[in-house]
Order: C-alpha cells, then sequence, then structure tokens
C-alpha cells in the first residue's frame, strides 16, 4: 500500500489515539508516552500495539519523536489532520459571550478605541496575542486635512473622514516645509479633496501630477507633491493593532530569546505578517495557518488563526490569534470566528 493510501485510511484507532496525543500535549506540553496513551485511551490496548501505531503515524508525518524523550510530539501535518477531523470546537458559554460582547458595544463610537479593545479582547480571551487590522474606509469620505511639521523633513498628517474618525500618520517630506507652506498646502487640498472618498482622491492626485505644470503655482505644486506622499500606497495598504505579544513570552516553544525577538521584529516590520492577513482577507470564514504553512519561516514556530469582519458592504478587514502551534485550538477558534462577528455588527450599528 502506497504512503498516500495508507494515510488516506488511516483507521479509527489511530485516529482516537492520534487525538488523545495532541489533546494531552496542548494541555501539558510534555512528549506523550504509550502507557500514557494506554492510560487516557480508554482502549484495552497492550503498550505494544500502541507502540506498532505510534510508529505508523510517525512514518508518515503526524508525530515526531524529541531526541530527548521516548514521548512522541504532534508535527505540523499532525496539528493540521487534528484541526480538520479530529478537533471538537467548544464555543464560549453565554455569559463569556455577554462580556465580549459588551466590551465590543462599549467602544463602537471610536473606530481607534474599537480597533485596540477588539485587540485587547482577543488576547485576553485567549491568554494569546490578539491581532486586528485598520477597517479599510472604502467610502469614507474626507473631512479636513492638517499638517505639523517635524523634524527632519517629517510632517505628521491628521486626516478626518465623515467628521468623526480621526487618522494621525507620520510623512517623510523631500525637503523641509515651513509651517506656513503646511499650512497653505492643507486649505489648497481640504478645498480640493474635501468630502471626496481615499479613492477619488488618489485619482485626482495622479491626473494633477499627469498634467502639465506651468499653470500650476507654487502652493499646488507643493500640496500635490506633499498629498502624493500622504496618499500613496494604494488601496490595499493593510494596518494592524496587537496586543498582548508579551503572552508569547510564557510559551515554552518560544522561550528563546533570538526566536522572540525575530518575531517580534516580524510584527513589528509587518511586511511577512501583513502578507498573511493580506491573504486572509480574500478568504470565506476561518483561517489556520499552522507553523511552516504560512510560507514564513519566522512564523514557523506558531499558529496564527484568522477570520475576516464585514460591514454591510463586505469585508473590510480581519482580525485573530497569534499563539504556539501547541494553542487550544477547540477555544481558539470558536472565539476567532465570534469575535469578527461581534466587530462586524458594531460596524453596522453605527452606520
Amino acid at each position: 500500500m502506497s504512503h498516500e493510501a495508507r494515510e488516506e485510511a488511516l483507521g479509527e484507532r489511530a485516529q482516537h489515539l492520534l487525538r488523545i496525543l495532541i489533546e494531552s500535549y496542548i494541555r501539558d506540553g510534555q512528549p506523550v508516552g504509550s502507557r500514557a496513551l494506554s492510560r487516557e485511551s480508554g482502549l484495552q490496548l497492550s503498550s505494544a500495539t500502541i507502540r506498532n501505531v505510534m510508529a505508523d503515524l510517525e512514518e508518515l508525518g503526524f508525530v515526531a519523536s524529541p531526541h530527548t524523550s521516548a514521548g512522541r510530539v504532534p508535527t505540523d501535518k499532525g496539528y493540521r489532520f487534528f484541526v480538520d477531523t479530529l478537533l471538537q470546537l467548544q464555543p464560549p458559554d453565554e455569559a463569556a459571550t455577554a462580556e465580549m460582547r459588551r466590551q465590543v458595544e462599549a467602544n463602537r463610537d471610536s473606530s481607534t478605541e474599537l480597533i485596540a479593545a477588539v485587540s485587547q479582547l482577543l488576547s485576553s480571551a485567549t491568554r494569546l496575542a490578539g491581532v486586528v487590522t485598520v477597517p479599510r474606509g472604502r467610502a469614507a469620505s474626507i473631512t479636513q486635512i492638517e499638517f505639523v511639521g517635524l523634524s527632519e523633513n517629517r510632517a505628521l498628517v491628521v486626516l478626518v473622514y465623515n467628521d468623526r474618525e480621526v487618522q494621525n500618520r507620520i510623512i517623510q517630506l523631500e525637503r523641509r516645509y515651513s509651517p506656513d507652506e503646511l499650512k497653505r498646502a492643507s486649505s489648497y487640498l481640504n478645498e480640493q479633496f474635501r468630502g471626496r472618498t481615499l479613492r477619488e482622491v488618489r485619482q485626482e492626485i495622479l491626473r494633477q501630477l499627469s498634467e502639465a505644470h506651468a499653470h500650476m503655482n507654487q502652493i499646488m505644486l507643493d500640496a500635490i507633491s506633499v498629498a502624493q506622499q500622504v496618499f500613496e500606497g494604494g488601496e490595499g495598504r493593510l494596518e494592524y493593532v496587537i496586543k498582548g505579544e508579551t503572552n508569547l513570552m510564557g510559551v515554552a516553544e518560544l522561550t528563546s530569546v533570538e526566536k522572540l525577538r525575530r518575531l517580534f521584529e516580524a510584527f513589528n516590520e509587518k511586511r511577512d505578517f501583513l502578507h498573511l492577513l493580506d491573504h486572509s482577507l480574500k478568504a470565506e470564514g476561518v483561517q489556520i495557518f499552522i507553523g511552516h504553512e504560512s510560507g514564513y519561516q519566522i512564523l514557523d514556530d506558531v499558529s496564527v488563526v484568522t477570520a475576516p469582519y464585514a460591514d454591510a458592504d463586505g469585508v473590510v478587514g480581519v482580525l485573530g490569534v497569534i499563539g504556539p502551534t501547541r494553542m487550544a485550538y477547540e477555544r481558539v477558534i470558536p472565539i476567532v470566528d465570534m469575535t469578527a462577528k461581534l466587530l462586524g455588527a458594531a460596524l453596522n450599528s453605527r452606520r
């Protein structure tokens, strides 16, 4: 029988022992031996029979033997089979659900506070790291643009959307602009772009940049040059809020200082992590990336559970939980799923 065929025909007994092994390892973090499996499985099997089944599971790549132990631990492939086939989900109870709903609704008036609160909620509920992307303001119209000059040719941009949402960002300018120049630029841009959506603003900036500059005075040229820095990056740029990274410091598999340093750097640099979140944004329902499945080496020791969230017009962001591959998937998956629904409901209630 081929390797693939034997994997397909993984019997009930082997599946049962694999589930017991993974649940035990998730709970205790220790390699699981034949004796413990025999005791916990509830099956009348000899140690020799269990060892044979374990040898088969190891050959198929579902479990591995650490050098220091006679027991076995799940592999990413084992976790994947467990999540897809053997997992029994445990949704939060009514009291926990009501408390989650209360916390989300208490912060719904401000997007900034809402995203931070939901990220913290995910972290607190799972004791792992929570992440939420900032909603994409596809239809949000710009009410006001202001600039504050900073050192080293930088400026703080204050963007107000729909008269209530405030976003701050820092941009790098090609030269130093005086306070008067920045004030003139903001006046021109407010006059040009007030009431327009981001998409419309980007299109107008591109149009003005492509036109002959002969008829544009210096104020207009400066304003469009600054605006290009503010609005470049396209519709797809994601920003996210992450809370509870320190929870990962207590995880045995991530106790290497070097591993943690590289993981936190990945969160800060955002590149690889944003690709993963962007992938989740395009998917339906809960997505689970276990270890190397993310395709990014820096995430080889963690699992990421994500779900998109939507308002009445469709998906506007994604949220999730980051933790070790040895996480309580049966609890984490329903929490992520429910939080995405609660966040979507909170956004809709503000319309």
